[in-house]
């Protein structure tokens, strides 16, 4: 049996990240804003963000020998918003991963989130995509937009779901790099469908996704849509609490809403196709602190037989408050 260990939406700040409490309320156009944000902070999301790096270090205490790790995204708190590009953004991002590594070893895949890549704030519309953040995330993180790891009959595949996702986010994108990132769009689409199409017929595979708004955009490519069948189950992160999951498939099909800011196009342009999800049978992987009014999170874990192409088992690991 193989049992492999599952992180995501670690968030870590470094000092540097840590210096600049209140990031989010800096970039809200107004008073109404900050003070309806401050107060989604404090009783639904998190109310310190900066107040979790503990969890890490307790996941990797709890879990010290794994057979294989997946880190699924999301690994600083990217208080520029401009991703890794921001070398604060950036020093998290290594701290975090530089742990993962110094415990597991090559035992270790990395996916890139959308917080490594940059996007405009929840409110403000600060920041957005930088190639540069894209560059420094295979160039000195070592994480790849496409990758794939053999496991006995089974595949791992992981995709860096921004890039695959990358029309959605065209508008957060400076006019002088879209070409670039459409063609690195591309590029991603076409080494997916190579990894997927020289995987043996009807070997199972468990894909990585970070944000499941990339689903619709990999549903289209026929290499991907022949082996849905074989695909066991598909590891998002992003959304941080089964919650959100619930009610994002709750909401499945509504029409997207582009007059209440970006963020809010990009969630329900997002939902409006993600009928999809059900055939990549998406599982969660909580952040490692959850959501303030739950109190929810954790991390998970898998086994399977290695030799065999049966089921799965997922396993879901709450922390402690």
């Amino acid at each position: 049996m193989i049992r492999v260990l599952v992180v995501s939406d670690i968030h870590h700040a470094c000092a540097a990240e840590r210096a600049r409490a209140g990031f989010e309320e800096r970039a809200a156009p107004g008073p109404v804003s900050r003070r309806l944000l401050r107060a989604y902070r404090r009783y639904v999301w998190l109310d310190d963000p900066m107040a979790h790096n503990h969890r890490l270090p307790e996941i990797v205490s709890r879990e010290p020998n794994p057979d294989l790790v997946v880190g699924n995204g999301d690994f600083t708190l990217d208080t520029a918003f401009v991703g890794i590009s921001d070398d604060a953004a950036f020093q998290s991002a290594r701290e975090s991963l530089g742990l993962l590594r110094k415990t597991y070893g090559e035992r270790l895949l990395a996916n890139a989130g959308d917080h490594e890549l940059g996007k405009k704030s929840f409110v403000g519309g600060a920041g957005g995509l930088r190639r540069a953040s894209l560059v420094r995330c295979e160039a000195d993180l070592g994480i790849p937009v496409v990758w794939s790891r053999p496991v006995g009959r089974w595949h791992f595949v992981g995709v860096a779901s921004t890039v695959a996702a990358w029309p959605m986010y065209e508008g957060e994108t400076p006019e002088n790099e879209r070409e670039w990132w459409r063609g690195r769009h591309a590029e991603c689409h076409r080494d997916l469908e190579a990894t997927f199409a020289a995987i043996p017929i009807a070997a199972p595979i468990v894909f990585f996704c970070h944000d499941p708004s990339a689903l619709p955009y990999v549903r289209k490519l026929p290499a991907i849509a022949a082996r849905l069948p074989d695909i066991r189950a598909t590891i998002i992160g992003h959304l941080h609490t089964p919650l959100v999951l619930a009610v994002a498939r709750a909401l499945a099909g509504c029409p997207s809403i582009g007059w209440l800011g970006n963020s809010v196009r990009r969630y329900t342009s997002a939902l409006g196709k993600a009928a999809c999800w059900k055939e990549f049978r998406v599982v969660l992987c909580p952040s490692p602190a959850g959501i303030q009014l739950l109190k929810d999170g954790g991390y998970l874990t898998m086994a399977f037989d290695e030799t065999a192409t049966g089921a799965i088992e997922i396993q879901r690991h709450r922390l402690p408050w």
